[in-house]
């Protein structure tokens, strides 16, 4: 059986100095946060407030300066997500270009790539999306359709792709698509590449699909003789598919994983903080979330190290899912709704609507037990 490790990590130096300064960051903007925003976690998109993140050096904190970047550790970025997510900041216009996007250009893109995009993404220029999932496929991302044809001049894209989070609002996707067949008989994960498109290009129709809650965060996205130019290709043609399951550990181990419920917890301690009997139930949050808190460390100090955490980072959005979708839950039975202050009651009836989605994004529950199962050799 695979070993499973999660080792703790020391804070990094001047970890203490660089969260007081985020927290002073966040005090001037606070006013403008009202309880849905705080409430919608990373869901919340303000290229404004994003371009503020920007001009602090807080998007792209691990690149090299040449590209935008600040040339900080993992860890020292960890402790700007943490505190962004815990006071419910509206971080959405940045969060993919600088989690997963960002990162896969800076680890595979061309020189031109890296020159152009990321000093765009770390000033909260460019927002990015990702397209992954396809009408009809469910889980099954292997048998997406969605093609790019190799052409004169560049590549022709058409498909669609949905549940495109923020697609109606960025400038950028990093897509997924064949750009080969797969062969007979053989893995359908084969052929499959990743290419950039201007969501401004013509040929692209973004329909925006509301939730239940009355937003549009999600997107079906449809491409039709949508043209590439060459260099649209991130990486390797054909290597399309290791590439973007290597990138979902990035998506799928930070603290949005166990923080996007956060400002809740928060107004609870608050509320019952002379309440004896609610003490222990407190307690228990408290200890699930400082424990996955810790987990989700460890993975950050494993990417500092070059190292590849695809288990623990699937079990750190397995467990980060339930403790996050349980909360709503369980501050009602500690609070009556009608007990709650405005402000909590509003963050609770967003949280209450929004949270069964925590467990979609980034891959399902069955997906990431799959990975782990897989991953511990159990399957």
């Amino acid at each position: 059986m695979a070993e499973l490790r999660f080792d703790l990590r020391d804070a990094p130096d001047g970890a203490a100095e660089l969260r007081a300064e985020v927290r002073a960051f966040l005090a001037e903007h606070a006013p403008n946060f009202t309880p849905e925003i705080r409430a919608r976690s990373w869901m919340g998109f303000d290229r404004d407030f994003t371009r503020a993140v920007g001009a602090k050096g807080w998007i792209g904190m691990c690149w090299p300066r040449e590209y935008g970047g600040s040339e900080k550790s993992f860890l020292e970025r960890n402790i700007v997500l943490e505190e962004m997510l815990a006071d419910g900041a509206p971080v959405g216009a940045h969060w993919i270009g600088d989690r997963q996007s960002g990162p896969l250009i800076l680890r595979l893109g061309t020189e031109d790539q890296k020159r152009h995009f990321l000093p765009r993404i770390a000033s909260g220029e460019y927002a990015f999306c990702i397209g992954l999932s396809e009408p009809d496929s469910g889980s099954d991302l292997a048998s997406l359709r969605t093609k790019a044809e190799k052409v004169d001049g560049g590549w022709k894209l058409n498909g669609r792709k949905i549940w495109t989070t923020f697609g109606h609002l960025c400038d950028w996707m990093i897509a997924l698509v064949r750009t080969s067949p797969a062969p007979e008989g053989g893995a359908r994960h084969i052929g499959l590449s990743q290419v950039l498109v201007n969501l401004r290009a013509p040929g692209v129709h973004i329909r925006p699909i509301r939730d239940l809650v009355g937003e549009k965060g999600f997107n079906e996205i449809t491409f039709d003789d949508v043209m590439l130019p060459e260099d649209a290709l991130v990486g390797q043609e054909g290597a399309g598919w290791a590439q973007a399951t290597s990138e979902l550990a990035f998506e799928r181990s930070g603290p949005d994983r166990y923080l996007s419920s956060h400002p809740l917890l928060e107004a609870a301690k608050t509320t019952l903080k002379h309440d004896g009997a609610a003490a222990p139930a407190l307690g228990r949050q408290v200890a699930r979330l400082w424990a996955l808190r810790n987990m989700s460390v460890a993975v950050a100090g494993m990417l500092e190290d070059g190292q590849d955490p695809v288990r623990q980072a699937a079990l750190v959005k397995d467990l980060g899912n339930d403790f996050e979708q349980a909360l709503p839950n369980v501050v009602r039975d500690l609070i009556a709704t009608e007990d709650m202050p405005e402000d909590m009651r509003r963050m609770h009836a967003y949280l209450t609507q929004i949270v069964p989605t925590f467990s979609l994004r980034g891959g399902t529950r069955e997906i990431m037990r799959g990975i782990i199962a897989r991953e511990l050799g159990l399957r």
